[in-house]
């Protein structure tokens, strides 16, 4: 199921430094999960300590996992909004049939 996720990271005590090399660590785990599919979309809004993601989860227990626990970030981020969402191709299959079977 896909999720959208907006994020914020919140250095807090971190020196800019210790956030370099954290934000570094991040990026060691997304670009293979962007190029295994597992991130869809991976996006960050420029000026701003935040991250909008379309990620790929088999269950919300993985959902926990990686955002909770499983992100060198993840002690520092702040899930501004978290979101099922569906292709829209797939929405407009179910408008062409009114939602019927």
């Amino acid at each position: 199921m896909l999720y959208f996720v907006k994020a914020k990271v919140n250095q807090k005590d971190l020196s800019m430094d210790e956030l370099w090399e954290l934000w570094e660590k991040e990026t060691v785990v997304a670009v293979p999960a962007i190029e295994a599919g597992k991130l869809v979309g991976a996006y960050k809004v420029a000026g701003q300590r935040r991250v909008i993601l379309i990620y790929d989860a088999r269950t919300h227990d993985e959902l926990d996992r990686v955002f909770m626990a499983g992100l060198p970030l993840a002690e520092y981020l702040e899930i501004e909004e978290m979101l099922p969402v569906r292709p829209y191709t797939d929405f407009a299959t179910d408008v062409k049939k009114r939602w019927k079977k």
